[in-house]
């Protein structure tokens, strides 16, 4: 199996091989993130939803990222239609940090344990595919997106001579992501490995549930008091991504500000979370954006977290 990373040419033959539509975002073979720390050796290809709708904003939007988020946010956009729009090469902000057992299950092709840490920083690893979806559970996947989210994923197999389990959801890698949502990552598993000629493709349905994450009451309070006032967007407990993903994933809060930082966005969405029914609607100070133990509950019940003091 080779792991250095792909140049743009061969990952741009190795898709249309694969019998993929391309298209060539503007500078997408100089746009990424190599001054901000090391590309490879490469292990796999991660997949996510974008949370947004539309092909041309998504694509601008995974070009260019946000303020909070610079861009690129993955190496390519699979729209609808199935087309895979090339917008990074090289380092790009998709993975964030994740389980390092996750990586060496990936690195070595073999079963994923429960993702409940993150301290490795995944987009040195992997390359990223970025899914036009709301991710709602609701958006449709049509049958020429799934199709070309399988094809790319074997393109990319197939170049670093890779099996269907160097192919994984952020979900499966970093602790509160949801994406994607709307298929089962064993499901195209199994269609990339049959793709790829394997005869036994997908992952064993022997695997523990996965556990779930774990967020400090304490320490997220801690968190929403000092970091607006932070620059940049440093990670001061790792359990803020777990409540930004919740917040993402109930429209509240914009997929490029789930950094880990809780800042004055975050700070934002979770007074709206407080002030829906569902967060026990409250009002005035207490929907003040700082997390109280009712509310982060109702939020954990609803994500998949459980709350601790």
């Amino acid at each position: 199996m080779t792991t250095t990373p792909l140049t743009a040419d061969r990952l741009l033959k190795a898709l249309r091989d694969e019998g993929l539509t391309v298209v060539e975002h503007r500078n997408w073979r100089t746009n990424n993130r190599n001054h901000k720390g090391p590309i490879g050796p490469m292990h796999g290809v991660m997949i996510h939803h974008t949370v947004t709708s539309g092909t041309a904003s998504s694509v601008e939007l995974c070009y260019n990222g946000h303020s909070a988020l610079p861009g690129p946010l993955c190496h390519g956009v699979i729209d609808k239609a199935g087309v895979v729009h090339l917008v990074g090469n090289g380092r790009t902000n998709h993975a964030g940090l994740g389980d390092d057992d996750v990586l060496r299950a990936v690195t070595d092709e073999r079963a994923l344990p429960p993702d409940n840490e993150a301290n490795t920083d995944g987009n040195r690893y992997f390359y990223g595919f970025e899914c036009v979806n709301l991710g709602d559970g609701k958006d449709p996947w049509p049958a020429a997106q799934l199709l070309a989210i399988e094809r790319a994923a074997a393109a990319v197999c197939r170049a670093h001579d890779w099996s269907e389990r160097s192919v994984f959801g952020h979900l499966e890698w970093q602790p509160g992501k949801v994406d994607p949502r709307g298929f089962t990552m064993n499901s195209m598993r199994t269609r990339v490995g049959k793709r790829l000629g394997n005869s036994a493709p997908g992952t064993p349905s022997t695997l523990p549930p996965p556990k779930k994450p774990t967020v400090s009451l304490s320490k997220l309070i801690k968190a929403a008091r000092t970091d607006p006032a932070r620059r940049g967007t440093p990670v001061t407990y790792s359990g803020v991504r777990t409540v930004e993903a919740a917040l993402v994933d109930a429209g509240l809060l914009a997929k490029p500000y789930s950094d880990g930082h809780f800042g004055s966005v975050t700070i934002t969405a979770y007074s709206a979370w407080q002030r829906s029914k569902a967060g026990g609607g409250y009002r005035g100070a207490a929907a003040d954006g700082i997390p109280g133990k009712a509310s982060l509950t109702a939020l954990g019940k609803r994500a998949g977290f459980t709350v601790t003091t």
